[in-house]
């Protein structure tokens, strides 16, 4: 299936926020990576880079979430799922040499203070994933309200985690995160029962 230019332009727009973030990334610069022409972000954004920046976010929040549900969904209990998730978070940053993380994040650090609609957007997403978390740890026997808690560990941990292994150039931030994570989750579990 051919991807559209607005496809484009999402695809690659989230791709430079990972690694630029929302202030650092032109519209120019979009259009040039995306190969569409400039008009185009107007025609399907009129409302600009914010319009363009809140389907970014929106759009990429749901596939990290369709991601966490694959790996969860790929092993058997929820401990190895998150182990598996933090692994994983690991290896891309290797892979692209420190260079892309979360865009979610990166755009939340940036414009919290400066943009309402922006941080709407990355505060819809991250509450998404706190659900998702939540569900798919009170599914594995953990009570909802603890269930809520370990999800926003393992969010926060690893959203600090790829600041700081960005900064080092080392996975080790992200290796400690994970270990915390399941060691919470494990814990969470020990006390259902």
């Amino acid at each position: 299936m051919a991807v559209t230019t607005k496809e484009r332009i999402l695809d690659t727009t989230a791709e430079l926020f990972r690694r630029y973030g929302y202030t650092g990334t032109g519209l120019k610069q979009i259009v040039a990576e995306a190969q569409a022409p400039f008009g185009s972000i107007y025609h399907h954004f009129p409302g600009g880079k914010e319009q363009l920046g809140r389907e970014v976010i929106l759009r990429s929040g749901g596939m990290y979430a369709e991601l966490f549900e694959t790996i969860m969904n790929s092993v058997p209990d929820v401990v190895r799922g998150v182990q598996n998730f933090f692994e994983g978070a690991a290896e891309l940053l290797r892979q692209t040499d420190y260079t892309d993380a979360c865009p979610i994040a990166t755009v939340a650090l940036e414009v919290a203070s400066a943009n309402e609609l922006l941080r709407l957007a990355t505060a819809e997403v991250f509450e998404s994933w706190i659900g998702v978390g939540t569900r798919r740890f009170a599914a594995a026997g953990v009570p909802k309200g603890t269930a809520r808690e370990v999800a926003i560990v393992l969010i926060t941990s690893l959203e600090g985690a790829f600041i700081l292994s960005r900064a080092m150039r080392d996975t080790e931030p992200v290796r400690i995160a994970g270990a915390t994570t399941v060691a919470a989750l494990r814990e969470a579990l020990a006390d259902a029962l």
